[in-house]
């Protein structure tokens, strides 16, 4: 049987988690134009690492439905998670609703963000 003391412990160890989870993705839980600015830098650094060879898979070819996938099956539930251990108060409802209008706007918009990433930054020369 669990003691209270070491539920406490559980519990705050399972929101630290979460929260460092959080802070490397932040940018996706927050307005459009900052989740676009962190996206687009993210692209460049794997589409150079892949031109340098430092990686197999061209960005250009997995962005689109990647981030689609990164939405729903990391982001979101993520975002869920510290709504449910209420660390950030009423802050985690706006995550959770800027992740979610992220990916209904990476839906809409992102084969068009992609195609636009592709002509300024994968042009000949670069």
């Amino acid at each position: 049987v669990e003691s209270e003391h070491d539920s406490f412990n559980r519990r705050a160890t399972i929101v630290i988690e979460h929260v460092i989870q959080a802070s490397d993705i932040s940018h996706t839980m927050q307005h459009w134009h900052v989740y676009r600015k962190w996206n687009e830098s993210l692209f460049v650094e794997m589409y150079q690492a892949y031109k340098a060879g430092r990686s197999q898979s061209n960005p250009v070819d997995f962005w689109y439905k990647g981030e689609i996938g990164f939405f729903d099956f990391y982001i979101i539930p993520l975002a869920k998670k510290l709504k449910e251990c209420g660390v950030f108060g009423v802050s985690s409802d706006e995550f959770l609703d800027y992740a979610t209008k992220n990916r209904q706007e990476w839906k809409d918009r992102g084969e068009q963000v992609v195609a636009e990433l592709v002509e300024k930054h994968c042009s000949i020369g670069n």
